[in-house]
């Protein structure tokens, strides 16, 4: 089969629905993944099905993880607040070896799939400090993907794609919009409720609402 497969991991985000339509536009057939890791609300897999059935995935996956068994996170340890105004540092919403989980059960999918494209929806501009957001990161990802897999080591090689790395906010939404994205769909909210509403002072809250509003786009974004 000639088919263009990728695997794309979606966290029913903005940034994220966004990668999933750009992946469509490129002609790819396109297999998401999302993960029930511990975070603290369900909202956001909720939202990730949703985006999946609106863009027409192949196939939506849940993968169910044990992140919160380890915590160290505000997203992951029901103990540690979520932060509602910006700080200094890498914030207590950084998950441990998030990303670094994520893509590697990716790489796993993508490798039954006979797929070689791995998209992901990191960003270097507008994000908070995580260290796994980074270049560097998804760069050192793909080496060692190429080395640690049978496709790999047979010269069937993995690329991961990082579209939005080096994207502002509002650009995100603006290529999201232009590819049919309907962002009403999208939860990014840290601390979202049960309906998925937001908190509106979270990182997260703010990053997207300042997209919307410097994008020139009406915030579909529904508060508690």
């Amino acid at each position: 089969m000639s088919e263009k497969r990728a695997v794309i991991l979606l966290s029913g985000g903005l940034d994220s629905a966004t990668v999933v339509a750009m992946a469509k536009a490129e002609g790819y057939s396109c297999h998401t993944m999302s993960f029930d890791y511990g975070q603290r609300h369900r909202a956001e897999l909720d939202a990730a099905a949703r985006v999946a059935r609106d863009l027409g995935v192949v196939e939506h996956k849940v993968i169910g993880l044990n992140l919160d068994g380890i915590g160290g996170s505000a997203l992951t340890d029901s103990s540690i607040d979520v932060p509602e105004t910006p700080g200094e540092g890498i914030p207590v919403t950084y998950v441990p070896a998030r990303n670094t989980v994520f893509l590697s059960l990716a790489l796993g999918w993508a490798e039954v799939l006979e797929a070689r494209d791995i998209f992901i929806g990191v960003n270097a501009v507008d994000y908070s400090g995580y260290p796994d957001c980074r270049p560097e990161f998804v760069e050192a990802f793909e080496r060692m993907a190429n080395l640690a897999t049978k496709a790999g080591v047979e010269g069937q090689g993995f690329q991961i794609q990082a579209p939005l790395q080096n994207m502002s906010k509002a650009q995100i939404i603006q290529a999201g919009i232009a590819r049919g994205v309907d962002y009403g769909l999208t939860v990014s909210c840290y601390q979202a409720d049960d309906q998925g509403r937001a908190c509106g002072k979270c990182d997260s809250c703010r990053l997207r609402a300042e997209g919307f509003k410097a994008a020139g786009v009406e915030d579909p974004t529904r508060y508690f």
